[in-house]
């Protein structure tokens, strides 16, 4: 960004050969660590309660630094309405659905369920655009038929109020994803302000709505945990995940989805406990959506590549 009245993109594309595996890496390994996050926060905020404040504290940052650091003006109404939503539909229902299962659901079993966030961004973008191939149709059936498995697993089956915000968390954060794309945005970093002030309002909606509020002082672990979940969760890695949608392929910004289980599962089980979790079902399960995810990926591809030419 510059001192000017308008702040510039994210990037030339000169710089998205560097940019863009930074952003990966970011997203790989952040976002796989904000489940252990979300778990320790849990330990003393209730969820919406947690993410209240994480939002609010990480779009007060990016707001002052635009606004008073940057002097940059403020967006067009309606395009400040279309981040509000985004905002609320991937950080807050996506995020908040998350976390509020993350009370019944391991942290790795969460990373699991959400990993099938690139077929659901398969299946809204075929909506929206009317292409799509057979082998991304046979790869989202796969996809899904994990899933389903996945959700009959005891762990899942037997807590019913962490099962269904696990569905609705991906469903909500892809439709807000591929709508990024077809909507005015506000400019840079003035899209991420708002969509974190969506994502604060919507929590603090939530949260009200709930009655939820502190029945324990909050632990130095969880205090710690809401900062790094703002700080690297929200700021570093919505901010990387926006960009790489501005600026690759839908296949690839969600290819997180990948590796955030495999992180979560491996934090899970070396902070948490979480082994006992990791039963035949849920194993078989995970096998069956990622090949799905990694179908879907490989026909949107190989479209991209063929429809470039």
């Amino acid at each position: 960004m510059t001192t000017t009245a308008q702040p510039v993109p994210l990037a030339e594309p000169n710089n998205r050969r560097v940019l863009v595996p930074i952003a990966l890496i970011a997203l790989y390994l952040v976002w796989g660590s904000t489940y252990l996050g979300l778990a320790f926060g849990l330990e003393s905020f209730p969820p919406f309660l947690m993410n209240a404040i994480r939002f609010w504290l990480a779009a007060g940052l990016v707001f002052g630094v635009l606004l008073i650091g940057q002097r940059a003006p403020l967006p067009p109404r309606r395009e400040a309405l279309h981040a509000l939503l985004v905002g609320v539909l991937t950080l807050g229902v996506g995020v908040g659905g998350v976390s509020f299962a993350q009370q019944w659901v391991s942290s790795g079993l969460a990373a699991l369920a959400v990993a099938a966030t690139p077929l659901w961004v398969a299946v809204f973008s075929a909506l929206l655009t009317a292409k799509s191939t057979r082998l991304e149709w046979i790869g989202l059936v796969v996809g899904f038929s994990g899933i389903v498995l996945l959700n009959l697993d005891g762990s899942f089956s037997a807590q019913p109020e962490g099962a269904l915000p696990l569905l609705l968390a991906p469903i909500s954060w892809s439709f807000g994803s591929v709508l990024s794309r077809r909507l005015t945005m506000p400019r840079g970093f003035m899209a991420i302000a708002f969509e974190l002030l969506g994502a604060a309002l919507f929590m603090t909606v939530a949260a009200l709505l709930l009655g939820e509020r502190l029945t324990v002082t909050p632990t130095l672990n969880s205090v710690l945990a809401v900062v790094y979940l703002a700080l690297f969760g929200s700021l570093i890695g919505y901010t990387s995940f926006m960009y790489l949608m501005k600026n690759v392929s839908p296949a690839l910004a969600t290819s997180y989805a990948y590796v955030n289980p495999v992180v979560a599962l491996i934090l899970g089980v070396l902070l948490l406990g979480e082994g006992r979790f990791i039963t035949p079902t849920v194993i078989v399960a995970s096998v069956v959506t990622l090949s799905g995810v990694v179908l879907v990926a490989y026909a949107s591809a190989r479209r991209a590549q063929a429809n470039s030419h």
